[in-house]
């Protein structure tokens, strides 16, 4: 899922982007699959995201039409499509040579692939701006050394939770182990109340899981010398599927879970916000979410950090997750640019005080107002360690293998050992 969360961005006025790079410039109303100028010099590009939520299936229409308003020789051609409708219909459209002119991305393995292919603008002269933002946000899109992509949010993945649920269950404080998630688990089935709600259908959200208990058992270091070599059978994360089987015996998830969406009626986050279930691993995005696909718990609601593990040597300040950001197809007009500086810069404090996004713009955190997302925002000014969701790390066959194998654990069709062993076959094949 994309990350959707509010927080650092400038407000800098929007000015002509100066030092465009020779590629963009040269490109401007160029070929490719759009950005190419009318007769009355018009030029109009695409833009592909995934806003079909709210608040950015409202926001972002508003602030598109804001930018053609400032410039009425430059059309925008919107399409807003849902994470895995995105994600396919990107896929095959690349399977033909041609990108959209803007289109989101979350960078990692997956944005390094169409570098490779020779599709993605590289923007690194043309940011005379990146210094406004900050470093852990523009690090998914930087490829050795240069930058692919824009940033528009960066946050973490960790635990939204009902506190009236717990309290029932006589859970007075968020676990800080994994021994003790477990036995608040236990707490909440003993009390009537549904641990956890699952997308299982979607398969991405119970990769999550895996990935931090890999993290905390094995440590950081672990995951990036695993893709390095390609190989992931190591004890660590055989002991990382171990512990998330004990999770599953306990059958703490929603029932008809193996067949629900993530922001569909009746989905994960739906069950979530109508308070149907006690937690939900999710990123920053999860309670905007939550009240678009269910309801609002409001001051109900708190977020806690994944649990660390008892003898694992990963640590609680080493965080999992992600941002939302945008890369231009090779040959895109520097239009399309103009309008990410317009969208990143002066529209900050908008995407803010939606409620559903993080700070990419240094010193914007200041302007958080929810208790739950400064949490969020301050565990990320603290991380000792920073890891993109592995679906998104790694190259797409292998991300893909992570979570399709994670969701045969979680449906008891493969063992710990078999999921290390099927990831470790898709690394060394990719």
């Amino acid at each position: 899922m994309a990350s959707t969360l509010p927080s650092r961005r400038s407000f800098l006025a929007l000015s002509a982007l100066t030092a465009l790079s020779v590629p963009l410039v040269a490109a401007c109303g160029g070929g490719g699959s759009g950005g190419k100028p009318a007769a009355d010099g018009k030029v109009t590009f695409e833009w592909w995201n995934i806003a079909t939520t709210e608040p950015g299936k409202s926001l972002f229409p508003q602030i598109a039409s804001a930018f053609t308003a400032a410039h009425p020789n430059i059309g925008i051609e919107t399409t807003s499509l849902e994470n895995e409708a995105f994600k396919s219909k990107l896929t095959a459209t690349i399977s033909s040579g041609k990108l959209p002119d803007v289109f989101q991305t979350w960078g990692g393995g997956v944005l390094q692939q169409q570098v490779d292919a020779g599709l993605v603008e590289d923007l690194t002269d043309a940011l005379g701006w990146a210094s406004d933002l900050t470093p852990v946000s523009l690090q998914a899109y930087q490829i050795g050394g240069r930058t692919y992509g824009v940033p528009y949010d960066i946050g973490m993945v960790g635990f939204w939770y009902n506190k009236k649920l717990f309290a029932k269950a006589g859970v007075t404080e968020p676990p800080a182990t994994w021994a003790e998630f477990l036995d608040v688990v236990r707490k909440l089935k003993a009390a009537g109340v549904t641990p956890i709600a699952l997308a299982g259908k979607e398969k991405w959200p119970g990769h999550y899981y895996w990935a931090y208990l890999a993290m905390r058992v094995a440590g950081l270091p672990a995951l990036q010398q695993a893709a390095t070599g390609k190989d992931f059978t190591g004890a660590g994360f055989v002991q990382a599927g171990a512990h998330l089987k004990e999770l599953v015996d306990l059958q703490p998830f929603q029932a008809g879970f193996l067949g629900a969406g993530y922001a569909t009626p009746g989905g994960q986050a739906a069950t979530m916000g109508n308070g149907k279930a006690a937690m939900e691993l999710m990123g920053q995005w999860g309670p905007s979410v939550q009240k678009d696909a269910g309801a609002d718990l409001g001051a109900d609601l708190g977020f806690f950090p994944f649990p660390t593990v008892d003898g694992g040597v990963g640590r609680a300040t080493e965080v999992f997750g992600g941002g939302g950001g945008f890369a231009l197809r090779k040959g895109a007009p520097k239009e399309a640019l103009d309008f990410l500086k317009f969208f990143v810069l002066e529209n900050e404090s908008k995407l803010l005080a939606s409620n559903g996004y993080l700070p990419v713009v240094k010193g914007a955190e200041r302007q958080l107002t929810d208790a739950n997302k400064k949490v969020v925002a301050d565990s990320l000014v603290k991380a000792t360690g920073f890891q993109l969701f592995l679906d998104q790390a790694y190259p797409p066959a292998v991300g893909q293998e992570v979570n399709d194998s994670v969701a045969d654990l979680i449906a008891g069709k493969k063992t710990p050992e078999q999921v290390t062993r099927s990831i470790t076959e898709a690394a060394k094949g990719a």
